[in-house]
Order: C-alpha cells, then structure tokens, then sequence
C-alpha cells in the first residue's frame, strides 16, 4: 500500500534535526512542517523573506499579509523574523539553510533535478529553486512515483534542468532512495509495495540496501 502524501511529509520529516534552517517547497513539502520530530526545534525559511514561519492559519483567521514563497497564508511565532528579498538570498546562497525539501518533475539517476517547467505550458521562471539546490548542502525531493503511469526517476532527466547532480534523497509514495555518485540504493519502501513493482515503475537503475534485503526477506 503506498503511501499517503501526509506519510510521505512525516518521513521526510525524519530528515530535519534539531537547530537545522529549513525550506520547504510548493506542494507536498508544505506537509512536512506538520511532522517535525518531537524534541527537536527547526525554523522554516521562505524565499520572500521570512524565517520561522507558523503554522497555516485556521479559516476565517487568515492574514493576506502573511504569505510563504508559494503565496499560501501563514502564521508568525515570536521567534519570527522578516527581511527582504535580497537577505533571504544571501542566507541561501551563503550555505546558511542545512535542508531544502522540495518536489519534483522528474529525478535522474545521477541526482539531476528538474522541477519547474514542462514544454509548451506557460510557466512563471524557476523562481528560488535555482538558489537553492545550488546553495543548500542537503536537498530533498519529495514526490509521487510516477505521473500519468509515467516513471519520473528517469535515467537521464528530459525536461529543462533546475540543477544537476544536486539530490541527495529522494522520498516517494512508493518508497526511499539515497543519491550516491554514480547511482540510486533503495534504502526503505513503503508498507505492502514489493521491490519488484518499485522496478517496474522506475527507468532508472538501483540497487537495494542489504537492511531492507533482510527486511523485506523476514
């Protein structure tokens, strides 16, 4: 049985440790500010100038004012703080955010990302992304599978890049892969989903962790 969106956030979750500065991208990355790990104290980063971000607002109770780099409403903590563009760059570019997690179009097998345009639609730019993968020391994709029964970790990406040999981990409703030059290990898979229809739905090449060998084998 794959995984829902909202247990896709929580093992990206797993990734966060205390202390760290962390971005999440549109999406399903929003999620993962629900299931930060009890103990622990992180502070969420937005591009448009925001660092410490709150939760989302209940209805009725939102703010047009407040907004993350996605343009969703959000919420301040008293440990929020605002600046401009101009230093929300500096501290990504400065290698100053430890994770980004965001998603994705499609991964290729070397770690390659593209996740901000398709051919023929009508897209704003790259926006952050760009900034991120290139001056984040970990970054995380977090995506469905496939896309209209179509593999979207690939051998070698066909969409425009937004960086390349960047990802570190990629998480899926499928299961878990860790990006190590030159290739993917399958490293955790989601309840009831086989190695074997994981192959099935993934162009690129892996291999399996003996942990999850032995796992899935018991």
């Amino acid at each position: 049985m794959a995984w829902t969106r909202d247990q896709m956030a929580a093992r990206a979750g797993k990734e966060l440790k205390d202390g760290f500065y962390v971005n999440l991208g549109i999406g399903i990355p929003t999620l993962v500010a629900n299931h930060v790990p009890p103990g622990i104290s992180v502070q969420f980063h937005s591009e448009n100038g925001m660092l410490g971000m709150g939760p989302f607002p209940f209805e009725g109770e939102e703010d047009p004012d407040l907004i993350n780099a996605g343009k969703q409403t959000v919420t301040v903590l008293p440990t929020t703080s605002f600046f401009d563009s101009a230093t929300s760059f500096a501290m990504i570019r400065g290698g100053h955010i430890q994770i980004s997690i965001l998603g994705a179009l499609q991964v290729a097998e070397n770690g390659d990302l593209a996740n901000w345009a398709i051919p023929g639609k009508m897209v704003k730019g790259m926006g952050g992304a760009m900034d991120l993968v290139a001056g984040v020391p970990r970054v995380v994709v977090l995506m469905e599978h496939t896309a209209g029964g179509k593999a979207k970790i690939l051998k070698t990406c066909n969409l425009p890049l937004t960086g390349a040999g960047v990802v570190n981990l990629i998480i899926t409703d499928l299961g878990v892969f860790e990006v190590a030059r030159p290739g993917l290990t399958l490293i955790d898979i989601a309840p009831e989903v086989t190695i074997d229809e994981i192959k099935s739905k993934t162009e690129a090449g892996f291999t399996v962790s003996p942990e999850l060998q032995k796992r899935t084998a018991a």
